[in-house]
């Protein structure tokens, strides 16, 4: 994890970078903010510490220029620490406020609990073209989400978690929890699907059909 540290009190940067190194993360520290922005527009950080009494520009201009590009999380570490200021960060797109001065080990747990909820809510698994999002019941292709019916997505995700399996008509209709699901409902389900994720049933290259039993993800 890199952090990217906009800071003009030289005594307080190096005591955060050091203290951040010690947890692991690796650190990049200015003291003026444009070339902070110029490394962000560079290279990837996973978090932003900002101070808002800075050379050049003030925090809150640095914070809203951030936002112009990127969505980096940013925890603004400032010495105003009044209600207005904080009310004045959020608005300018700060994910948290820490008032000076602080224990060093509050802005740890922080970025610790910003970054958990960050990957959290951007982690997909990867299966061949496809990216889930089990959490939210998505599938993406190429980078798009597939408008799958909640029905549609949990064939699609029994067939990709038995790749290159064969599951009959029933098996599937036992998943979904209905056995009396008609043969002809599962076909109209998969064929739906299909089309969705652009499978061609006579050239399949995702869904292959089993002639006589069902269907096995081959993708």
């Amino acid at each position: 994890m890199k952090i990217l540290l906009i800071e003009d009190d030289l005594d307080m940067q190096e005591l955060l970078k050091e203290y951040l190194q010690n947890y692991g993360y690796e650190v990049e520290a200015y003291a003026k903010p444009l070339e902070g922005l110029e490394a962000l527009k560079k290279r990837e950080f996973s978090l932003v510490v900002l101070d808002l009494m800075l050379p050049q520009m003030d925090g809150f201009d640095v914070c809203r220029e951030i936002r112009a590009f990127c969505e980096v999380p940013i925890i603004i570490s400032s010495a105003r620490g009044n209600l207005s200021d904080k009310v004045v960060a959020y608005e300018h797109g700060a994910d948290d406020y820490l008032a000076k001065p602080y224990e060093p080990k509050e802005l740890i747990l922080k970025i610790n609990a910003i970054l958990k909820r960050v990957n959290k809510s951007t982690q997909k698994r990867k299966v061949s073209d496809f990216e889930i999002d089990e959490d939210r019941m998505e599938v993406y292709l190429d980078g798009g989400l597939i408008e799958f019916t909640v029905i549609e997505y949990k064939i699609f995700l029994f067939l990709i978690e038995n790749r290159d399996k064969v599951l009959s008509r029933s098996m599937i209709a036992n998943f979904l929890g209905d056995e009396y699901s008609s043969d002809r409902a599962i076909d109209m389900h998969i064929s739906n699907i299909r089309n969705k994720i652009f499978d061609n049933s006579k050239s399949p290259k995702y869904i292959k059909s089993v002639w006589g039993v069902g269907y096995k993800f081959i993708g």
